[in-house]
């Protein structure tokens, strides 16, 4: 595993942010969803694409509260363009699930 420096990692910006909206992301080359994240008033509402189809459900993700990467430049996937990275971990058998808080937070919370 490779090594960093505390100041690389400082300079990712974690934050944490409520999905306000979800729906299938039918243009993706892969099953994905297109998400609308709420990351309080500093960052605002930025939009992300999600391969999490295998364990959620869109109406399910609306009110969710999720860690992402804001300070990527935008990416162009497909016609969208992406604001952030939402995270997850793989599972054993491939799905991913979204990196979350275990208690609510405000949107734009940094991890620490």
């Amino acid at each position: 595993m490779e090594q960093i420096e505390w100041a690389d990692f400082d300079r990712i910006e974690l934050r944490v942010g409520t999905i306000v909206e979800a729906e299938v992301f039918a243009e993706a080359r892969r099953s994905a969803y297109r998400l609308r994240v709420d990351f309080g008033e500093e960052i605002g509402v930025r939009k992300s694409s999600a391969q999490i189809t295998e364990l959620y459900e869109p109406d399910e993700l609306v009110g969710k509260q999720m860690i992402a990467v804001v300070n990527f430049p935008p990416k162009q996937i497909g016609p969208m363009t992406s604001g952030c990275l939402v995270t997850g971990f793989h599972r054993e058998d491939g799905a991913v699930a979204l990196a979350t808080p275990d208690m609510g937070v405000p949107n734009g919370a940094r991890l620490v």
